[in-house]
């Protein structure tokens, strides 16, 4: 499941989408990630030939098994990531921002740490 950061933000933005309004499409995508239709479809397109996607006629998007693996693992980073930095009293919206960024950098084994603490405290 090594793929490109970029990747795992459409993946990740996906499955928020689909969690927050029961759909996904590429317009709401290019919205919440503010980049350009044209790059959304690219990504789309990528996505689909690589199976982590599926659209249907209606161009709603489905992760698919893999695809749902690798988004639920980035935004479950994303989650835990953003609740250590604000108990470390970083701003909501900085920790937020700042998770997005770490999510994808950080060691399975420095993450598994921090989550450990996170449940000790």
């Amino acid at each position: 499941m090594n793929i490109h950061e970029s990747a795992e933000d459409y993946l990740e933005m996906i499955l928020m989408l689909r969690e927050e309004k029961g759909y996904a499409r590429s317009t709401d995508i290019a919205a919440k990630l503010g980049v350009t239709k044209a790059s959304v479809s690219f990504a789309m397109k990528n996505l689909r030939e690589n199976g982590y996607i599926t659209m249907d006629q209606d161009n709603y998007i489905t992760l698919t098994e893999t695809g749902d693996a690798i988004a639920r693992r980035i935004y479950d980073r994303h989650k835990v990531l953003t609740r250590f930095l604000i108990q470390l009293g970083v701003s909501e919206q900085t920790a937020r921002k700042d998770a997005c960024k770490i999510e994808h950098d950080i060691s399975e084994e420095t993450f598994a740490v921090l989550r450990s603490r996170l449940k000790e405290g």
